[in-house]
């Protein structure tokens, strides 16, 4: 779509172009969904009734940004090759990528946060400094619920938090979540629950250097 934007930019244009220059021009950059697109879009086109004041100015404007958003993909693209190899050529990282749920960007995170982990003593050391070591709100005798701390390494957190739900395809992690969702956890909050208990085995890994071993869903406890 960004490639279709850099070189016409306006509806007034796509139109212009017509469906079949844009069913051949869009093939090599969507072979499976061209057609759909541009059926979609002359559909989106069809159904249009106001022309929003600007459209002309747009013409200059959008294939302009739709162009800068292109660079700044490809730059991403070339960065994310070179972390990969710098990730590839660490020690640690087939150790760390083994875990279900870590890639490139959630095992260089966690080499650029915690190293080889010798800094943790234990496994709730680890947590805590990752902010995952949940807390539970109470007042006199009402208990309001559990969330995660505030405090701890934002961007281990994140890191934590967006590779438990990238690992809900692994049956053991899905077996874990699912546990906790029926013990009345939240969506959030089975997921923070997740990404604790995979602070305990990432540190587990650290410490004896051992690959992660795949679990059956049957060997899941459920505490945190």
């Amino acid at each position: 779509m960004l490639w279709l934007l850099e070189r016409y930019g306006t509806p007034a244009a796509i139109r212009k172009a017509g469906r079949r220059q844009l069913v051949e021009r869009l093939r090599p950059h969507a072979p499976r969904t061209h057609q759909r697109l541009v059926d979609d879009i002359f559909t989106a086109l069809d159904e249009q009734t106001v022309v929003v004041t600007g459209t002309g100015a747009a013409t200059t404007i959008v294939p302009k940004l739709a162009q800068n958003l292109n660079r700044v993909l490809d730059q991403r693209r070339e960065l994310e090759a070179q972390i990969s190899a710098l990730l590839e050529a660490h020690p640690l990282s087939k150790l760390l990528m083994s875990l279900p749920g870590v890639g490139i960007r959630t095992g260089a995170t966690l080499l650029i946060t915690i190293g080889d982990g010798q800094s943790f003593a234990t496994a709730g050391h680890l947590a805590s400094y990752a902010g995952l070591a949940p807390v539970t709100k109470s007042s006199g005798s009402s208990i309001r619920g559990e969330h995660a701390p505030h405090r701890g390494n934002r961007q281990l957190k994140r890191a934590m938090f967006l590779s438990a739900f990238a690992a809900l395809h692994d049956p053991a992690s899905r077996a874990y979540y699912d546990k906790q969702r029926a013990a009345n956890k939240t969506h959030t909050q089975a997921l923070l629950r997740l990404a604790r208990q995979r602070i305990n085995v990432i540190h587990a890994m650290l410490r004896t250097g051992a690959l992660y071993e795949a679990r059956t869903p049957s060997d899941v406890g459920l505490a945190a």
